[in-house]
């Protein structure tokens, strides 16, 4: 079978086994001592990444890859399989930034290389924190807008490294909400932050802002 022609859903997780942590090469596991506000010292156990470039202030980027077409505007999405959850999800292109690599030029280079799509960055959030209770993992948003009628935008031609199965796909922005829970009775997970913009864009409709 090609690589065209594979499934991000087709994947699956064979076996797991504890890593030590000489053998980790993007996390480590760390336990922090603190005080808490009342002055009394506890610990707690979290993990970080261990490949944030020197002097970057995040880790990665997500890519809000917006798509101009004449019907509407559409979110670029991708199928791909993780192991942590053992299934296919359901995410924005993201990617590390590169050392001495901006959060805007990270994003329009992972953008990409994993799509094939060539945008233009309009905004970048403020740095936030994926999962602040268990690893200190960060990113800025970038949002991205996609030129349908450029050229380049014609026929995609995506860069993947070999260990990269992605399945690219569009849906209109204002069918999010409903779409994520579509897919996830299909047995996709849903990434937080396609599953957080979702529910923005239904709370902003829900109360007329």
């Amino acid at each position: 079978m090609s690589k065209a022609n594979c499934k991000a859903s087709d994947a699956k997780v064979v076996s797991t086994k504890p890593l030590m942590p000489e053998d980790a090469r993007w996390t480590k596991l760390v336990l922090s001592t603190y005080k808490d506000p009342l002055g009394k010292q506890r610990t707690w156990e979290h993990a970080e990444r261990a490949t944030r470039p020197e002097g970057s202030s995040v880790d990665g980027v997500g890519i809000v890859a917006i798509l101009e077409k004449p019907s509407g505007p559409e979110l670029l999405l991708q199928k791909q399989f993780r192991p942590p959850v053992d299934k296919a999800v359901i995410e924005i292109p993201a990617g590390l930034v590169d050392e001495g690599e901006s959060a805007a030029e990270s994003a329009v280079r992972e953008l990409r290389e994993e799509t094939g799509y060539v945008g233009k960055v309009s905004e970048v959030s403020p740095i936030m924190f994926n999962d602040p209770g268990f690893c200190n993992t960060n990113l800025n948003m970038v949002h991205v807008t996609v030129d349908m009628g450029l050229p380049q935008n014609q026929e995609l031609k995506p860069e993947l490294e070999d260990n990269e199965f992605i399945e690219v796909f569009s849906l209109p922005l204002k069918d999010l909400y409903g779409e994520c829970k579509r897919l996830e009775k299909e047995g996709y997970a849903i990434d937080a932050r396609v599953g957080t913009l979702a529910e923005g864009i239904e709370l902003a409709r829900r109360w007329k802002l």
